[in-house]
């Protein structure tokens, strides 16, 4: 070989060292400040949190002098943050977070400031899932898909699969808006599934990779479920879905309960999915709470009654021990005060009123109502953030006392799950 070419065996030998070097500092969270060109840094979910407010500090000195960015109003448990107008001095950087309630005051101290070469994510290539299906007794019957999304994306797709035979064969794919995704249509046939999603931009161009898959699982037969509306599907705190365990009260009870509860439902929709949802999972119990969407809307409590009683009958039908529970209130002071436009008819609390005492008659009945009720018949304030739905302490107390009683009437049953 002529000088030549040992100079270009070098080189390239050079070059391949180059890579292998700058690849495995990447591994070891040691990018170059060229490479930083956003960071995704996530916390845990703070109850009561309606968003945050996320602060760059220069390095791990926490003072007001001190900080490099501010970001504000953050509505999911992570952000990613534009390191691009930064120079080396990004690499030093720490970040700290402070969870706020609607009016922007906070719930909690700011974390402990945190280096960011350590704990932040660096150029990710794709959103990232939020869901806590795995922490769930079962696979909600309508998911709700959530992520951190990418820098700059307003809009995501999101597709489902089932997986036949080893492969993952597509069901469809949803257009999403910034953060979260409702299912429209639940999952009733046993086996493996999972999801993922990208963001993309105003023109449905991707921003970057689909995300990993996140699996779930459909069980064919369970023995405890429930059937409502979004009391029973789960979320809170405005900015937390019901894929998240924290405002799920099925999260709080003893029992495991495979939840069918579908936001917005009326109780006569309740009746009329009761073959497609209920019957396919043979359950053993089947709890029963709803109504809330009857008494603030135009449905009369004798017309929530008697869909109440259909579904009570269809389960006897079926061998199905239904298990009511109370309807919980609302505080129309809060709706107000959001400016949510959704005030109730004057006469909602007797309406609710009317419907709870005849739940109360019937053989298997649970109170989880009265605790959180102040002494006019209002939803405690300190027990919601919009004024329609309960909160984490109160989705604690709704499914603890749910779970005890379902223990204590039938504990041969609950306790020889499948």
């Amino acid at each position: 070989m002529n000088a030549d070419g040992k100079w270009k065996k070098t080189c390239i030998l050079g070059v391949c060292c180059a890579v292998f070097l700058l690849v495995a500092g990447l591994l070891h969270g040691e990018a170059s400040a060229e490479g930083m060109k956003k960071v995704r840094l996530t916390w845990s979910v703070s109850p009561r949190a309606v968003y945050y407010q996320v602060v760059l500090l220069k390095d791990e000195k926490d003072t007001v002098s001190n900080i490099a960015y501010v970001a504000n109003k953050v509505y999911t448990n992570g952000v990613e943050i534009d390191l691009s107008s930064f120079g080396e001095e990004k690499k030093s950087f720490y970040w700290k977070v402070c969870p706020l309630n609607f009016e922007g005051r906070p719930l909690e101290h700011f974390s402990e400031p945190r280096p960011i070469a350590e704990t932040g994510v660096f150029d990710a290539k794709a959103p990232l899932p939020t869901t806590e299906f795995d922490k769930m007794a079962f696979a909600p019957l309508y998911p709700v898909y959530s992520w951190i999304p990418m820098l700059g994306a307003e809009h995501h797709e999101v597709q489902v699969f089932r997986n036949r035979n080893g492969k993952d064969l597509l069901i469809h794919t949803m257009k999403a808006g910034e953060y979260t995704i409702y299912e429209d249509g639940g999952y009733t046939y046993p086996g493996d599934y999972c999801w993922r999603v990208r963001s993309v931009d105003e023109d449905g161009t991707p921003l970057g990779d689909w995300s990993d898959k996140v699996p779930f699982h459909v069980e064919p037969k369970v023995t405890v479920a429930a059937l409502g509306d979004s009391i029973t599907h789960g979320g809170g705190a405005f900015s937390v879905s019901p894929g998240n365990t924290l405002y799920n009260w099925e999260t709080y009870s003893t029992v495991p309960v495979k939840n069918l509860g579908l936001s917005g439902d009326t109780t006569e929709q309740m009746l009329l999915r009761f073959e497609r949802d209920v019957l396919p999972f043979h359950p053993r119990i089947l709890v029963i709470m709803g109504g809330v969407n009857d008494y603030r809307g135009s449905t009369e409590a004798w017309e929530t009654v008697q869909n109440l009683k259909e579904i009570r009958d269809r389960c006897e039908a079926n061998g199905i021990i239904p298990v009511f529970a109370t309807t919980t209130p609302i505080s129309p002071e809060v709706i107000a005060l959001r400016g949510l436009n959704e005030l109730p008819p004057e006469d909602w609390m007797d309406r609710q009123r009317y419907v709870n005492r005849w739940i109360m008659t019937q053989k298997h009945a649970v109170d989880v109502s009265s605790m959180i009720t102040d002494g006019e018949g209002n939803l405690k304030i300190g027990y919601t953030t919009d004024g329609i739905h309960p909160d984490y302490d109160a989705k604690k107390h709704i499914g603890k006392t749910l779970g005890e009683y379902l223990l204590k009437k039938f504990p041969d049953i609950v306790q020889s799950q499948p």
